[in-house]
C-alpha cells in the first residue's frame, strides 16, 4: 500500500491488475494499479462497510470520500441508479482507473473528481467512506469536518474504521464535534459508524 496512495501523482511505477468485488447483490471486476489504496484486493474494511450499511437513498447526490479505484462509489451507483454518485480522491491515477471501472460496469450515474472540482454548493444525502486514517489525525479531522458539513438535512454518513486505528476515539471526537455518531456494526476488527449532521439549532 505505502504512504504514496494519498499522493496526487503517485511515484510508483504502473503495474496494472484486477480485483473482484463480490457482494450478495453485485459482482464487479475492477481494474487497479500500483500507487493507490489496496490494489491487490478489495480492502476488508471496504467489504465490511458494503456488507453492513443500510441501502443508500434512492435519489439525490451521494458521496464516496476517498474513493480510490471506485468499489464504494460503484456499489452506491449500482444500488441507487436514480442517484448521482460522486467519488472524491486526491490520487489522480486512482480517479482515472475509477472512471474506467465505471465505464466497464455500464454505470453512468457516477463521476470521479478531485475535491476542489466538486461544486461547493452540493449537499449529499449520504456519504460512505473508508477514510484515509493514515494521513494523520489532524488531517483526517479536517477532512471529515469539511465533508460532513455538506450532509443534507436528514442525510447520514457511514464510515468504516479499524478498531486498532482509533475507531472508538474517532466516534467520541465526532460526537464532541456535534455529529451524533453510533456504531452500527463491528466485524473482523472494524467498526462501522453512522454519523448524522450537526443540529442546525
Amino acid at each position: 500500500m505505502g504512504e504514496h496512495y494519498f499522493a496526487r501523482q503517485p511515484q510508483a511505477g504502473s503495474r496494472p491488475g484486477t480485483v473482484d468485488l463480490v457482494l450478495p447483490d453485485l459482482h464487479l471486476r475492477l481494474a487497479t494499479d500500483r500507487g493507490m489504496f489496496s490494489p491487490d484486493r478489495v480492502d476488508l474494511g471496504t467489504r465490511v462497510l458494503l456488507e453492513t450499511v443500510p441501502p443508500p437513498p434512492p435519489s439525490g447526490d451521494l458521496l464516496d470520500l476517498g474513493c480510490g479505484y471506485g468499489p464504494i462509489a460503484l456499489t452506491l451507483a449500482s444500488r441507487s441508479p436514480q442517484a448521482m454518485v460522486w467519488g472524491v480522491d486526491v490520487n489522480e491515477r486512482a480517479l482515472t482507473i475509477a472512471e474506467r471501472n465505471a465505464q466497464a460496469a455500464g454505470l453512468d450515474n457516477v463521476r470521479f473528481s478531485l475535491a476542489d472540482r466538486i461544486d461547493p454548493a452540493l449537499r449529499f444525502a449520504a456519504i460512505w467512506s473508508n477514510p484515509p486514517i493514515r494521513i494523520g489525525k489532524q488531517a483526517l479531522h479536517a477532512l471529515l469536518q469539511t465533508w460532513l458539513a455538506r450532509l443534507a438535512p436528514g442525510g447520514r454518513a457511514h464510515l468504516v474504521v479499524q478498531k486498532n486505528l482509533g475507531s472508538d476515539s474517532l466516534q467520541r471526537w465526532l460526537t464532541d464535534q456535534g455529529h451524533p455518531t453510533d456504531r452500527i456494526a463491528s466485524r473482523a476488527g472494524y467498526r462501522v459508524l453512522a454519523v448524522d449532521p450537526k443540529d442546525p439549532t
